[in-house]
């Protein structure tokens, strides 16, 4: 796909291109300098022996006596077929005496130069006194020295750009799959925009900073993909509960405008009306609640409270309502000290209770008990009711839903919702599961 090829500007905008760039010059650049370092350090090495070796000769030359110098020189010369040695010597008026070299210009007597010639190849002179206040001249050809200095210098210039290349073709390969990876992420974010909250990003299994980032959105994509669903979820659910009652408000108000006069029908109709808008004002309130409560706006309430008083107040206060219903209620409370709003888990204790009396078998118990058993602190309310099917537990976490079991029974589906607001606010876990022939629904604590 034209869109997907990957350009220059892309992958060198990319963090690991430019980590290995950096990395890379570093590198070159150490590895020039040490280079460079034995480049100087040979060089400097083969000047200095090439030099020990001029004033060698120059020394035992000098041991010569004056007369047979000349004769000396000349014999020097013929034994190197080679041609690679230079001898001169020029008296002391500076006319030539014998020699295969003539300087061009005055010398520093014991410093060693570098002379160029046209006809012969670059060498190495110093120049010496002798006893007689001659100058003698030795050289050595630098060719061989000059030829593996150029060498080494080559090789520099050559094993830098190479590795410089090697350099830049690895962080290149090393961008590719990151920005293959960073196209995938894009192709999944834009699903993602688009409304499509199955989408997830992928995932190479590497554990490197991709893939956390893609683990962090994901786990935030499925969280805003709840949330959107439970807010469509409670749309739906909003227009097909308060449907009814407005729909009889709607109707009572039709029929008392029809007949006008009849203050009893009116009375009454004002009645019923009234009545079924308070009930749509209350169950917008509670949607209110749990929407607060869900935000963490009831923090400011948390204080230290004792667990076991406040269950023991549920208790006695529902005690007349169990009563009514031939129910036994047990209580097992304990003192635990916790930090909570009173009010609002005294709200969520109330609603557990009371849908346990609701929904429990006449003649039957409700236990309302607090442990600490193996898996920590905990609350429990059983009941021996009809229970709650596992297919639908986390159903009735949700606004407005009710049980098949539930539909003679007054009641908006909002109660448990409060109650899981409450204990989310708290940090505690809500947990349904079977109790014999009823339901137990378990607060967990230390969650």
């Amino acid at each position: 796909m034209a869109a997907e090829r990957l350009r220059w500007r892309d992958v060198v905008r990319i963090s690991t291109f430019r980590l290995s760039a950096m990395l890379g010059a570093v590198f070159v650049t150490g590895l020039i300098a040490m280079l460079g370092v034995v480049y100087l350090a040979t060089a400097q090495d083969l000047t200095a022996r090439s030099d020990r070796i001029l004033h060698s000769v120059a020394e035992r030359l000098l041991q010569v006596p004056a007369d047979q110098l000349p004769d000396r020189i000349r014999a020097e010369l013929l034994r190197d077929r080679a041609g690679f040695n230079y001898l001169a010597l020029i008296a002391g008026d500076g006319s030539f005496v014998t020699g295969n070299v003539r300087p061009l210009r005055p010398l520093v007597p014991g410093h060693p130069v570098d002379v160029e010639s046209g006809s012969r190849g670059p060498f190495r002179l110093v120049a010496v006194r002798t006893r007689e206040g001659e100058t003698l001249l030795v050289g050595r050809d630098i060719s061989l020295l000059r030829d593996l200095r150029r060498t080494i210098l080559e090789t520099l210039i050559v094993s830098g750009l190479l590795i410089l290349l090697c350099a830049g073709a690895a962080a290149i390969g090393f961008s590719r799959a990151p920005l293959h990876r960073v196209r995938a992420l894009q192709r999944a974010s834009r699903e993602i925009a688009a409304g499509d909250f199955s989408v997830r990003m992928p995932i190479a299994g590497r554990q490197d900073e991709l893939d956390q980032f893609a683990a962090t959105v994901n786990a935030t994509v499925a969280e805003v993909g709840r949330v959107v669903a439970q807010v469509k979820g409670v749309t739906d659910a909003i227009a097909h509960d308060l449907r009814t009652p407005l729909t009889r408000v709607r109707a009572t108000l039709n029929a008392v405008g029809h007949d006008p006069g009849d203050a009893v029908q009116v009375a009454e109709g004002i009645r019923r009306a009234t009545a079924d808008l308070d009930l749509v004002l209350e169950r917008f309130a509670a949607l209110l609640r749990i929407s607060e409560l869900e935000a963490g706006r009831r923090r400011a309430g948390f204080r230290n409270l004792d667990l076991g008083a406040l269950i023991a107040q549920v208790s006695e206060l529902y005690e007349p309502l169990a009563e009514d219903r031939d129910i036994t209620l047990s209580v097992d409370a304990r003192p635990l000290q916790i930090e909570g709003d009173e009010k609002l888990l005294f709200e969520a204790l109330s609603n557990l209770l009371d849908n346990a009396i609701k929904f429990g078998r006449p003649g039957g118990q409700v236990r309302l008990a607090l442990l600490n058993d193996a898996r920590g602190p905990a609350i429990e309310v059983r009941d021996d009711g009809p229970g709650i099917p596992p297919d639908e537990r986390d159903a009735v976490l949700r606004r407005f839903h009710r049980g098949a079991d539930a539909a003679g029974i007054p009641g908006s589906g909002l109660g448990l919702s409060v109650v899981a607001a409450i204990l989310h606010l708290h940090g505690f876990r809500l947990r349904l599961s079977d109790a014999g022939s009823g339901l137990c629904v378990r607060i967990e604590i230390g969650a």
